[in-house]
């Protein structure tokens, strides 16, 4: 891989240190982490990368925008190593055009993605991860368990699935998602899936792949043990206005569409997003996200889910949501985290991205943290606050 513009997306890529292309013809894993500033974190999940054991892998680090001394300090991390590659792009690809592009330049077994102010729990993470995919061949995805890296305890902004299940945290379990700080797809499900949906930008990502790979058959796992630490920063809070509520809303009613469901099918789900942003002070930007779900939704080929995949999401995950005046009670009454006194944990990139979003697209890195918070399927309701959605 030398620099240039990648067909594919457009973007003109620098290649800035590490080796060009990995070092096998066959390999297990492909690392992928995105990265925009936050130096120091950002070091420290490609060491824990490269520090992997038992397993063959290359670490792909995409850098969307960071300053250049930071630019500096991943290009002295990754330079001199023959299984690991820096890259850096001229614009923000958002979470899953980032994904995407860093997937595609490596071919290993499995995709693990690292959130780039996490690390891996233990050296031989990935070893486990291979040791997943082979013991299951129909495992599409598997999601990490991500706790704070100060204390070890569960990451509740990280926990994206419902909430009854938290006890079961250390387990593993069917599910109909995962959370992006940490995990890993297989090549093969990844291919089939056709990747990320880049049109997505942030929020929902994870969600939406993981729906399209239920669609073709394939099963999501999350995996309590295998670990992902994240340095989140408890003193730090994001409001759920502007931006991050209009993609929330945004994307996940145009995944709906996406899937076939209709419009009026949809009208509960809309209007429990109307009176949840009442409740917290964000209904301008709900009107503003519909209008730009229905124009992301036109022309858009609906895929119905077939019955049996149907059948998979109520069994992974509806069946735990609670009957609807449960969902009515934790999902659409709930106040959004920041409003409530709940902390929500995010980094100081997801602050600048935040306050980016306004004039332009907003960091793929930092937005990463705030898409991989909240998750919901198509039959459940909307559901924000100190409980998964």
């Amino acid at each position: 891989m030398r620099s240039g513009t990648t067909p594919a997306i457009g973007a003109p890529i620098r290649h800035i240190a590490g080796a060009d292309h990995p070092p096998w013809a066959a390999y297990d894993a492909d690392v992928v982490i995105l990265a925009l500033d936050r130096a120091e974190e950002t070091v420290a999940a490609i060491h824990s990368a490269l520090n992997q054991t038992g397993v063959s892998r290359y670490v792909i680090v995409v850098d969307q925008g960071s300053r250049p001394a930071a630019l500096a300090r991943l290009a002295d991390a990754v330079r001199g190593h023959d299984d690991a590659v820096l890259i850096a792009l001229d614009r923000n690809l958002g979470v899953p055009g980032g994904r995407n592009l860093g997937t595609a330049l490596g071919h290993g077994r499995f995709i693990a993605g690292l959130d780039n102010d996490a690390e891996f729990d233990a050296p031989d993470a990935l070893a486990r991860m291979a040791v997943a995919f082979d013991a299951d061949p129909d495992l599409a995805a598997l999601g990490c368990r991500i706790v704070v890296d100060a204390t070890g305890d569960d990451d509740l902004s990280s926990w994206g699935y419902a909430a009854v299940l938290l006890p079961s945290s250390r387990e593993t379990f069917e599910t109909a998602t995962f959370v992006g700080a940490g995990h890993a797809i297989r090549r093969a499900a990844w291919d089939d899936t056709g990747g990320y949906d880049s049109r997505l930008f942030f929020c929902w990502e994870e969600y939406d792949f993981c729906l399209r790979a239920i669609a073709r058959f394939w099963r999501v796992r999350y995996r309590g043990d295998i670990v992902v630490r994240h340095k989140v920063s408890p003193e730090r809070r994001v409001a759920w206005s502007g931006q991050r509520w209009f993609h929330f809303v945004r994307n996940r009613i145009y995944i709906g569409r996406k899937c076939g469901q209709s419009w009026l099918a949809m009208t509960p789900r809309m209007a429990g997003y109307c009176i949840k942003a009442t409740r917290n002070g964000c209904l301008r930007d709900t009107p503003r996200a519909l209008w730009a779900a229905f124009r992301m939704a036109w022309g858009v080929k609906h895929c119905p889910l077939h019955p049996v995949s149907r059948d998979y999401l109520h069994r992974a995950d509806t069946v735990w949501r609670g009957n609807w005046l449960t969902r009515w009670r934790r999902e659409v009454l709930a106040l959004l985290p920041g409003i409530a006194a709940i902390p929500v944990q995010v980094t100081v990139a997801s602050m600048r991205a935040m306050r980016s979003a306004g004039s332009g697209p907003a960091s793929a890195a930092a937005t990463h943290s705030a898409s991989s918070s909240r998750f919901f399927t198509p039959n459940t309701s909307v559901l924000i606050g100190s409980d998964s959605a």
